[in-house]
C-alpha cells in the first residue's frame, strides 16, 4: 500500500529494544470503543546514527474505535534526527478511509547509493557519505469496495482478524479497496546543486484475500498501482511508474508432533518506469531516485541496505517456509509471559531480484541478487515481530521489524 513506502525508512531506525516495547501498542478490537495509549521512550546506538535517544506515543481508538494515533521523535549525538506523526484508519463514512503521515529527518554522515551506484552491477563499497535531509508526506484515501467481506460485514469486515477466503474472486471475498494519495518527497543533499523533489498522486487497486493478515494459512494478496508526478504541480515532464504485486499461500497442515502448522508463501513483485526515455535536451521524466523501483530493505531482497539498488524497473521473487513449532515455551517465561504470545513462528527464506535500466524480461532475469535468511516470529499482543538474518553475495544483515514482510 502507498503509505507503506516510506515508513520502511522509519523501520529501519528502530532496533529490538524500540520495537518490543512498541509492538504492544498496536493491538486494538474494533468492537471496542476504549481509548489506550501509552508512550516510550528509549535509546539505541548504531554506527550510521551514533548515540540516539527518542520517545515514541501511540493512542487506539482516538474519536474511532478502529483509528489510532501514532508519534515518534528521536535525536542523536550526531546533530541527526527524526520526526514522525500519523493517523490511521479514519472512516469519513462507511466507505471511505483516511489515513495520514508525515515524516521529516536529517542524517549526517550517511551512506547512500547514488547515481551508479544503485546500479544492478555496482559494489556495494562504492557510496557516498553526506548529510542529508528527508522528507515525505502523504494523505491516503481508502475507498472499500462494496464487495467480499465488505458487502457481508460492512465497514468492520475491514478489519477482521480472521476471514473465510473460500472463494478466488474479489467479488466474493476478501477485503477490496481503492487507494488515492496526494504525496510530497524531497532529499536534499549538503554539497548536490539538485536536490530531489517529487510532488504526485498514485492510484492503486488492492485485493487482500488472506485469510489472516497476522499467520496467513491460505489465501493471496494482490495490488497494482500507477504513481504520477513532477518536481512540482504544473511541470510538463510529467514521470509515470507502475507496480504490481502478487503474494499466494499454501497450507500443509501439520508434521507429526514437531510442527502444528506448516505455510508455504509465495510473492512476486515488479515495477516499471514507461517515461524513463522521454527526455529532452536537459532533462528526462524520470522519478527521483527515492520514487524509482528499489530493491533491499526490509521486504525485499533483505540482506541488502534499504534502497541499495534503485532505476527504471525491478522484478523481485520470494518464497518463505513459515512453521508453528508445537514447542512454545514463551508462556511459561517470566516477565516475557506478562504478554499475550499466542504463537512464535520458524522461517526459511529465499529471494531473487534486479532492477535494470529497461524492462526486459530476459535482462530482468540475468545476473540476479539474491538472499537466503532465516527468521522466528513472534505474535504479541496482536502483533507480528519479525527477527531475521539474512546473507546475500555482498553482504549480511540482522533485522527486527515488525508485521509480516508479505
Amino acid at each position: 500500500m502507498p503509505l507503506a513506502n516510506f515508513t520502511k525508512r522509519i523501520a529501519t531506525l528502530l532496533l529490538p529494544s524500540l520495537l518490543s516495547g512498541l509492538c504492544v501498542f498496536f493491538s486494538f478490537n474494533v468492537a471496542s470503543e476504549e481509548k489506550d495509549s501509552a508512550f516510550l521512550p528509549f535509546y539505541f546506538s548504531t554506527e550510521v546514527m551514533g548515540n540516539t535517544f527518542g520517545v515514541a506515543g501511540v493512542a487506539k481508538g482516538v474519536g474511532q474505535p478502529q483509528a489510532a494515533l501514532f508519534g515518534m521523535a528521536l535525536y542523536s549525538d550526531k546533530d541527526s534526527y527524526v520526526g514522525f506523526v500519523s493517523a490511521f484508519n479514519y472512516a469519513l463514512s462507511e466507505e471511505w478511509l483516511f489515513s495520514t503521515q508525515m515524516y521529516q529527518a536529517r542524517f549526517n554522515d550517511n551512506p547512500y547509493y547514488l547515481g551508479s551506484q544503485g546500479d544492478n552491477n555496482s559494489s556495494n563499497t562504492d557510496k557516498t557519505i553526506i548529510d542529508g535531509v528527508e522528507k515525505n508526506y502523504q494523505f491516503e484515501f481508502k475507498y472499500l469496495l462494496p464487495w467480499g467481506n465488505v458487502a457481508e460485514h460492512g465497514l468492520l469486515g475491514a478489519f477482521q482478524p480472521i476471514r473465510d477466503v473460500s472463494f478466488a474472486s474479489p467479488m466474493e471475498s476478501g477485503v477490496s479497496s481503492i487507494i488515492v494519495t496526494p504525496f510530497f518527497s524531497s532529499r536534499e543533499l549538503d554539497g548536490f546543486y539538485d536536490d530531489e523533489k517529487a510532488t504526485g498522486l498514485s492510484l492503486a487497486f488492492d485485493w487482500d484475500n488472506r485469510d489472516s493478515t497476522r499467520n496467513t494459512t491460505k489465501g493471496s494478496h494482490t495490488s497494482f498501482e500507477l504513481m504520477t508526478g513532477a518536481e512540482s504541480w504544473g511541470d510538463d515532464d510529467l514521470w509515470l511508474k507502475w507496480t504490481f504485486q502478487n503474494s499466494h499461500y499454501y497450507a500443509l497442515g501439520p508434521l507429526g508432533e514437531l510442527f502444528d502448522q506448516q505455510v508455504v508463501a509465495f510473492d512476486f513483485y515488479t515495477s516499471d518506469t514507461p517515461t524513463w526515455d522521454n527526455c529532452s535536451s536537459d532533462h528526462c521524466a524520470r522519478p527521483p531516485e527515492m520514487e524509482q523501483a528499489r530493491l533491499g530493505g526490509l521486504y525485499r531482497l533483505r540482506s541488502y541496505t534499504g534502497g541499495r539498488f534503485h532505476g527504471r524497473s525491478a522484478i523481485h521473487y520470494s518464497a518463505e517456509y513459515r512453521v508453528l513449532p508445537d514447542w512454545q515455551p514463551l508462556e511459561s517465561i517470566p516477565v516475557i509471559n506478562y504478554y499475550d504470545l499466542p504463537w512464535w513462528q520458524w522461517v526459511a527464506f529465499a529471494e531473487v531480484g534486479r532492477v535494470s535500466e529497461e524492462y526486459d524480461l530476459k535482462t530482468l532475469h540475468t545476473d540476479m541478487k539474491w538472499s537466503l535468511g532465516g527468521a522466528v516470529r513472534f505474535q504479541v499482543e496482536g502483533i507480528v515481530v519479525r527477527t531475521e538474518i539474512a546473507r546475500g553475495s555482498e553482504e549480511g544483515t540482522f533485522r527486527v521489524m515488525i508485521n509480516q514482510p508479505f
